[in-house]
């Protein structure tokens, strides 16, 4: 399936979509394909607050979306880690999957989180500082924790 379809099922049906990408086999360039999806539209979805920015400060706009993108790579690591450390608390909480199912679940959360990221950036760029900034960051983040949870018991209970 295409990945933006398996984005919209996953607002419906996530252990199922997960299921479907643990079924493919193990695979690092195919999760590492996840992270750079997502890395690509976190970069994609500061460009309005950063357009914005720049235009407030009359400076141009290329470097800000440099800086963007090497903050995407040094990035990198940290998903990685923190992949690492849910698959460890979920160890202890009596998951039987491995590290790559860990990420499995990570990357696929952080990418099916995608949409409302980009409602996010959107309204930044729109709105600079409005009250409804740190509530849609908010959102953003519960959206994540949602799906990450759903996902990381799903595929350490197999």
């Amino acid at each position: 399936m295409a990945l933006t379809s398996d984005i919209l099922e996953s607002w419906r049906r996530p252990r199922a979509v997960v299921r479907r990408h643990l079924a493919r086999g193990r695979s690092e360039p195919f999760l590492f394909t996840f992270l750079f999806v997502f890395l690509l539209l976190a970069v994609v979805s500061t460009a309005p607050a950063l357009a914005r920015q720049a235009a407030l400060e009359a400076k141009p706009l290329p470097p800000y979306l440099l800086a963007a993108c090497f903050g995407a790579l040094v990035a990198v690591p940290f998903f990685y880690a923190l992949a690492a450390l849910g698959h460890l608390v979920a160890r202890l909480m009596g998951g039987k999957g491995s590290f790559y199912h860990g990420r499995l679940a990570l990357f696929w959360a952080l990418v099916t989180t995608s949409p409302v990221l980009l409602l996010f950036g959107l309204v930044r760029g729109m709105a600079g500082e409005s009250p409804a900034v740190p509530v849609l960051g908010l959102l953003v983040f519960v959206v994540f924790l949602g799906f990450y949870s759903v996902m990381l018991r799903e595929v350490e209970s197999a």
